[in-house]
């Protein structure tokens, strides 16, 4: 195998971590990316770096905390004079390509407002940062308004093939709805909301759209997958290819067959609200609301659903989800096919995860919890046996210097995550805990301002502090896996609280940005 392996990257949007079939799941098929599994190690302590999608995302590419990288929370891009592992791939002779939803920059209508709007600031020196000058528009939809496909700038955070997917399921857009336009006369057709077709669902962002399989997202991304694949097979150079799917996020509309490939009754809430002892404001909240009958117009709050409704949440997230399998599948033909398996690590993640019914819960939001934190990791080498698990802890922001070292190359100076290549190896990780920064960038209910938090995951417990909050949140995750008890005010407790405390000052210190020391002092 080469020094410099391909690399291919796929990834998909609000999956949790057991949502596999290789992770245990009882219902959901997902044979191809099981198989990946059987040939390479999957993570089963793998935690993202923050549970919201575009901070996320700035942190695998950065290798950085979104407190430090600029990204903190959805709605801000990535600085433009962020570095990324890609940018290091492609200036090493890599041939670098995004295809789907990237996410690094906002991809709606609504412009950023600051947080503390309340103080005034100075007429000239408004930031505390002067103007870059980068045009952060590059997912904004008025680029693709036209029939001639938007080129993006290169390199776009070190890509140069972009083939953009902004936002979700049937409604996605970018370099994806230019397609659609072209591909036929009823595209509008199909994304109309009002024209779906009859179903006996009551999942609130239950659609059965019209759109065929073969123009959904899904479908779209697999195909410019295949096609860039194809191209890689006479290149001498190697490629990074990250693929990116906007499912099974919601809302939830698989098409065609697989609207109806699951049903409802097959699945289970094993986790209701009723079984947290102690739910904390927000998940009380929930159920009030719930109770009321009331959900949220905003289509990204999250929400308290009926037993029935989250059944029937995960029959449609299921099929989304192999939708997205089959797909991959088809992918992994594409790569054999070029000649470039022998010689490609396969990566298979997601960003952040999703409730799907803990605490009959659907979506993510500002209540921790290892449905959110906790994601899917499958990294298969062809240099490693397969099969294997890997139990430590790990974490997204570990990716970026994890890539870096197994394609031998140097790390630029300010990477704060720590490869686990060792791990993949076979042996120990390189974590004792994992940091999750938390910052929302709206108020939820139960909550009287935008919650800013920080969450401290070990072996043995999960923690949770609010910024000006006088709450939190402690968990015994031997002893309670699912986290249903609040042990934060239990005196028998303090020790543990002590100890995590201490372990989370050590942690925020260690995701402060560091600075080069003077000569004289190194």
């Amino acid at each position: 195998m080469s020094d410099r392996p391909n690399i291919l990257y796929i990834i998909t949007d609000q999956h949790r971590a057991d949502w596999l079939g290789c992770a245990g799941h009882p219902v959901v098929k997902t044979p191809n990316i099981d198989k990946l599994a059987e040939r390479g190690t999957r993570f089963t302590q793998f935690h993202v770096t923050t549970p919201v999608c575009m901070p996320n995302r700035g942190a695998i590419f950065t290798g950085r905390y979104p407190s430090v990288n600029g990204l903190r929370h959805n709605g801000l891009p990535l600085p433009a004079d962020a570095n990324t592992f890609v940018d290091i791939l492609r200036d090493a002779g890599y041939r670098t390509a995004a295809i789907g939803k990237s996410h690094l920059q906002p991809f709606g209508h609504v412009p950023a407002v600051r947080a503390d709007e309340e103080r005034v600031a100075n007429e000239h020196f408004p930031e505390a940062k002067k103007p870059d000058g980068a045009d952060y528009a590059h997912e904004h939809p008025s680029n693709y308004e036209t029939g001639e496909m938007f080129e993006f700038p290169k390199p776009y955070y070190g890509f140069d093939h972009v083939r953009m997917v902004t936002h979700h399921s049937d409604q996605c857009g970018g370099h994806y709805l230019q397609w659609l336009r072209s591909k036929s006369n009823n595209w509008a057709c199909y994304r109309d909301r009002n024209n779906q077709l009859p179903h006996d669902y009551t999942v609130p962002q239950a659609y059965r759209m019209k759109t065929p399989e073969e123009l959904y997202p899904t479908s779209y991304i697999k195909e410019e997958a295949k096609a860039y694949l194809a191209e890689q097979k006479d290149s001498e150079d190697p490629f990074f290819a990250f693929v990116s799917f906007p499912d099974p996020h919601h809302p939830f509309t698989p098409p065609g067959k697989y609207w109806d490939m699951y049903d409802p009754e097959d699945f289970d809430v094993d986790l209701p609200y009723e079984a947290h002892k102690n739910p904390p404001p927000q998940l009380a909240r929930w159920k009030e609301l719930m109770d009321q009958g009331e959900v949220p117009t905003n289509e990204q709050q999250s929400f308290m659903a009926s037993t029935q409704q989250v059944k029937e949440a995960m029959a449609l997230t299921a099929g989304m989800t192999t939708m997205i399998d089959d797909a991959v599948g088809e992918i992994l033909e594409s790569l054999e096919a070029a000649g470039k398996l022998d010689n490609t690590i396969i990566i298979f993640n997601s960003d952040h995860g999703d409730y799907m019914g803990a605490f009959n819960l659907l979506l993510k939001g500002p209540f921790a919890h290892d449905s959110v934190n906790r994601v899917p990791f499958i990294w298969v080498d062809p240099t490693q046996e397969g099969g294997k698990t890997a139990d430590d802890l790990a974490a997204s922001v570990d990716i970026a210097p994890t890539i870096l070292e197994r394609c031998g190359l140097t790390p630029y100076y300010g990477i704060q995550g720590r490869s686990f290549l060792n791990q993949i190896k076979g042996g120990e990780g390189a974590r004792d805990f994992v940091l999750i920064e938390h910052e929302e960038n709206k108020v939820y209910p139960g909550l009287d301002k935008r919650p800013n938090m920080r969450h401290l995951v070990t072996d043995t417990h999960r923690m949770t502090v609010y910024k000006d909050l006088d709450m939190g949140e402690l968990y015994d995750r031997e002893a309670d896996p699912n986290e249903t008890k609040n042990l934060w005010d239990c005196p028998e407790s303090v020790a543990a609280k002590s100890s995590m405390m201490f372990t989370l000052s050590q942690a925020m210190l260690d995701a402060i940005e560091r600075g080069p020391w003077p000569k004289h002092f190194a």
